[in-house]
C-alpha cells in the first residue's frame, strides 16, 4: 500500500503548556475544524475527546498524553492537504513525564499561554524540556476573551522569562469581551469571526484605527525576520519590498533552526484563531525531512554511530515512547518510526533486550479509539499490540540493528505506604501495581525490608492519588494508603564514663 501523504506534507506536533492555559481546548477545536469530529467537546463539561479517562473528565485536567491524527488544507492554499499527528500533553507538574516522552518523538510543538497570566511556572518547565530535545516551536497566546487579558503583556513575558527570540505574526482586533478577530502581519490582512462556531471567517482590510499599530509591529517583525537570512537582510536594508512568500520561507527557516519563534493569538474557547494556527503549523513547523537526522549506535559496538534518515526505503527503526494497558486489546506500545516501513505480521528486533518479536496488529490512535492499519511509514506515530518492550526501547530491522538514545525520566519525589483492604485484594494489588509501573516510568513500587511495607513513589500527591484511583476503577483493588513507617534506630555516638554500685543478693531477706 503506497503512502497517502508525502513526508513533506506530514507534521508531528505536540501541544504543551501550564495547567489551564487551554491545551486540550485548542486540540478539541483543531479536531472540529479539521473535520475529525462534528461536535465540539468542552473540557469543563467533561466531554473532551482527548481527555478520555474518567478521572480526566471528572477533574477537568489532562493526566495522560493522547495522540490523534487529522488532516488540514491551509486556507491560503486550497488543495494542498497535509497530515498532522497531534499529541495533547498534560500541564500538571505531577505528569511532566508525559510531556518529556512526547517531546522526545515530536518534530515541532505549539506552546500555549494564558492571555491573562502570560508565562507561568510550568510553561518554563515545558520550554526547558523542548530546549533539551531542540524541538522547534510556535507560541499561541490563548484566552484573549478573558477579563484582564493583554496580548502585549503576555508577549513581553515570553521575551523576559523565556529569553526567546520571538515576534508577533498576528495582532488581536479588540480585547477581552470585544475580541473579534486577528490581523495577519505577514499578509497585511484582517480576519474577523462573525459567528459563534468560528466557521465563518471574513477576510477584510486592516481596520483604519489599527493602521499605525500594524505598521509599527510589522516593521519589528520584518527586522527580526531579515536577521535570519543574509539575502533577506540585504534586501531589507536596501529598502526593497519583501514578498509574502519570502517572509514565510524565512520564518520557517528560522523556526526549523530554533532561531526564531513566531507568536500567534486567539481564543480557543470562543473559536477564534484556531484555523490560522493550523495554517501556521503547516507553514512554519518542520516535516520529518526538515529536522536533523537521528543518530543511533550499533548495539554490538557502542562507538559506531548510525545515521537514520526519514526515508521509507531505509531499514526500519522506531522508538517506543509510551506503554499503555488497553482494557479491550491488552498492552499497547506507542512508537515513532524514524526510518523505513513496518507491516503487520513482520518481525522486529528489540535492540535493548536483543529479543526478536512479531508485530501483531498496528493501530492509529484517536485518543482511546483505534483504527487498524496494515502498514506504517517513516515519520508515522502509531501503536502496536503485544510488544514486550518498555518505554525508551528501540525496535528495528533484525538485519540492520540500531539502538537509539533512550528517554531519561526524573526520579520520584514522594513515597507512601499502601496495603490491600482485604486478603482477596492482596494478589490483585501486586498485578495492578506491576501494570501501572510498566506504563509510568516515574511511578515506582518497592518493599521496605525492615517494616515489610509496600511503598509506592511518584511525582506528587496528585500523581499517587490518581494511581490509587485507577487501581480501584481499572483493577477493582481496594487499598489503604498512609505514611510509611520509620524504623528508628539507637546508635552509640561517643564514649562515656559512669560510676555505680554493683549489688547482688545471695541469700534471704536482708543478706547480700
Amino acid at each position: 500500500m503506497p503512502r497517502e501523504f508525502s513526508l513533506e506534507k506530514t507534521r508531528n506536533i505536540g501541544i504543551a503548556a501550564h495547567i489551564d492555559a487551554g491545551k486540550t481546548t485548542v486540540t478539541e477545536r483543531i479536531l472540529f475544524y479539521t473535520g475529525k469530529k462534528h461536535k465540539i467537546g468542552e473540557v469543563h463539561e467533561g466531554e473532551a475527546t482527548m481527555d478520555w479517562m474518567e478521572q480526566e473528565q471528572e477533574r477537568g485536567i489532562t493526566i495522560t498524553s493522547a495522540a490523534t491524527t487529522c488532516f488540514w488544507t491551509p486556507t491560503t492554499r486550497p488543495g494542498d492537504k497535509h497530515l498532522i499527528n497531534i499529541i495533547d500533553t498534560p500541564g500538571h507538574v505531577d505528569f511532566t513525564v508525559e510531556v518529556e516522552r512526547s517531546l522526545r518523538v515530536l518534530d515541532g510543538a505549539v506552546v500555549v499561554f494564558d492571555g491573562v497570566a502570560g508565562v507561568e511556572p510550568q510553561s518554563e518547565t515545558v520550554w526547558r524540556q523542548a530546549d533539551k530535545y531542540a524541538v522547534p516551536r510556535i507560541c499561541f497566546i490563548n484566552k484573549l476573551d478573558r477579563t484582564g487579558a493583554d496580548f502585549f503583556r503576555s508577549y513581553q513575558s515570553i521575551l523576559d522569562r523565556l529569553g526567546a527570540n520571538a515576534a508577533p505574526v498576528q495582532l488581536p482586533i479588540g480585547n477581552e469581551g470585544d475580541f473579534k478577530g486577528l490581523v495577519d502581519l505577514v499578509r497585511e490582512r484582517a480576519y474577523v469571526y462573525t459567528n459563534d462556531l468560528g466557521t465563518d471567517v471574513q477576510e477584510q482590510d486592516i481596520p483604519a484605527e489599527m493602521a499605525d499599530q500594524v505598521k509599527e509591529w510589522r516593521e519589528k517583525l520584518l527586522e527580526k525576520v531579515a536577521e535570519l537570512d543574509d539575502a533577506m537582510l540585504e534586501k531589507y536594508l536596501g529598502g526593497e519590498n519583501l514578498t509574502v512568500d519570502e517572509i514565510v520561507a524565512t520564518i520557517r527557516k528560522g523556526v526549523v533552526a530554533n532561531k526564531f519563534i513566531p507568536v500567534f493569538t486567539g481564543s480557543a474557547l470562543k473559536n477564534k484563531g484556531v484555523q490560522l494556527l493550523l495554517d501556521a503549523v503547516v507553514d512554519y513547523l518542520p516535516s520529518p525531512l526538515d529536522v536533523p537526522a537521528v543518530v543511533g549506535t550499533n548495539p554490538k559496538n557502542a562507538e559506531e554511530d548510525i545515521t537514520l534518515r526519514a526515508d521509507d526505503a531505509a531499514p526500519f527503526s522506531a522508538l517506543l515512547f509510551k506503554i499503555m494497558a488497553d482494557p479491550f486489546v491488552g498492552k499497547l506500545a506507542f512508537f515513532r518510526i524514524y526510518s523505513g516501513t513496518l507491516s503487520a505480521g513482520s518481525y522486529v528486533l528489540n535492540a535493548n533486550t536483543g529479543d526478536k518479536e512479531r508485530i501483531g496488529r498496528l493501530l492509529r490512535m484517536h485518543a482511546n479509539q483505534r483504527e487498524e492499519v496494515k502498514e506504517l511509514f517513516a515519520g508515522d506515530i502509531a501503536a502496536a499490540v503485544g510488544l514486550k518492550g518498555t518505554t525508551g526501547d528501540t525496535i528495528c530491522d533484525p538485519a540492520h540493528p540500531v539502538k537509539l538514545e533512550s528517554i531519561t525520566f526524573p526520579e520520584p519525589v514522594i513515597s507512601v505506604a499502601i496495603e490491600p483492604k482485604s486478603k482477596a485484594d492482596q494478589e490483585k494489588m501486586g498485578i495492578a501495581l506491576s501494570r501501572l509501573s510498566d506504563e509510568d516510568p516515574t511511578f515506582r513500587v518497592s518493599t521496605d525490608e525492615e517494616t515489610s511495607q509496600t511503598l509506592i513513589a511518584g511525582m506528587g500527591e496528585l500523581h499517587l492519588e490518581i494511581i490509587v484511583d485507577r487501581m480501584k476503577r481499572e483493577f477493582k483493588v481496594e487499598a489503604n494508603v498512609g505514611a510509611p513507617q520509620v524504623a528508628y534506630r539507637e546508635t552509640i555516638r561517643k564514649p562515656a564514663v559512669g560510676e555505680g554500685k554493683f549489688i547482688r543478693q545471695t541469700g534471704g531477706r536482708g543478706q547480700y
